[in-house]
């Protein structure tokens, strides 16, 4: 008890503080999300997300290799097809944005990873993650044919150079059908990152802007989680698990650090947490209008999400962080 106790003895200098600190934030734990357009020499800002770009492959390699040399280890990739279709051809073709992308990052960097977003619904017309049902104008998406697309797009994929497949549309079954795809085609060694717990969420307007993948009608809620749910979460995390995920992945993330400590306890499973396109739109924007301290605010953002028990960081704000870390 107090005068005996007196926490503020361990606070009193830097060199303490850092001895004590509990959770601490390195480049170890960032992956750098990049959206791959076709054509070339293509830098197009997304305008809802400051300093993220569409980008060509030409220019993702150029992203590659910065970001090898800052030291973040991967990279995921999202790609945004010339055009789009019911088949969601552009997903699993050999020749698809995303293919193509990995192959010349693979090429460039070898030793950068290479993540694989595995979803339809940049592809697809309708913009939703699947084939949809016939006349359906509330999204219902047809889970067991789309498992087949999926597996399609997984195995293109890794023949692409993908070292991480990182399925995220949420459909039953969808780590099952992955991992019997990619074993049968050879890629035993190849790791599934599941988007295991994906909410519904109003913070993904910003990645709809950069991935052009916003629903013509409807929205997700049928196959996307309600964000009232936790126990839900750890049903879908278990089966996952269950069906061979080797990570699991929580988004969005700063409004689900509840989600991210529950599945952290249930499971040794390395856990990523997606520090999503609103959670970042609304950081870059309150900065530009001088109401925080940009760098403050984001490192402090990123560490409470490592607290909540993320081993893994998906953000935009990955380069700027490690810039500032290297300051500090």
């Amino acid at each position: 008890m107090f005068p005996i106790t007196r926490p503020r003895r361990l606070r009193q200098t830097p060199q303490l503080r850092r001895m004590v600190c509990e959770t601490v934030l390195t480049v170890n734990d960032l992956i750098y999300p990049l959206f791959a357009v076709p054509g070339e020499g293509i830098a197009q800002e997304v305008k809802s997300m400051p300093g993220v770009y569409q980008l060509s492959v030409d220019k993702i390699v150029e992203e590659a290799k910065e970001v090898y040399d800052l030291g973040i280890p991967a990279i995921i990739l999202f790609g945004i097809p010339e055009n789009k279709d019911a088949d969601a051809t552009g997903a699993w073709h050999d020749c698809g944005i995303v293919q193509k992308t990995a192959t010349a990052v693979k090429e460039a960097v070898p030793d950068l990873i290479v993540i694989a977003d595995t979803c339809l619904c940049e592809y697809t017309d309708h913009g939703h993650c699947g084939y949809l049902q016939t006349g359906d104008l509330l999204g219902r998406v047809l889970n067991d044919p789309t498992l087949e697309l999926l597996k399609k797009t997984a195995i293109s994929q890794a023949k692409a150079g993908a070292d991480i497949i990182a399925p995220s549309g949420m459909m039953d079954g969808f780590v099952r059908a992955i991992r019997e795809a990619l074993d049968e085609a050879g890629f035993q060694d190849t790791p599934i990152l599941s988007y295991a717990a994906k909410y519904a969420s109003a913070y993904y307007g910003p990645f709809r802007d950069a991935a052009e993948s916003a629903p013509q009608f409807g929205d997700r809620r049928t196959y996307q989680m309600d964000p009232g749910n936790a126990r839900e979460a750890l049903k879908e995390v278990e089966l996952d698990i269950a069906e061979g995920a080797d990570m699991l992945m929580v988004k969005p993330a700063l409004a689900y650090m509840d989600i991210i400590w529950r599945v952290k306890e249930i499971t040794n499973l390395p856990v990523a947490a997606y520090n999503v396109s609103g959670e970042y739109s609304m950081i870059k924007a309150a900065a530009l209008n001088g109401w925080i301290d940009e760098k403050k605010v984001t490192l402090e953002t990123l560490t409470s999400l490592k607290r909540s028990g993320a081993d893994l960081i998906l953000t935009y704000h990955a380069k700027d962080a490690v810039r500032w870390l290297q300051q500090e």
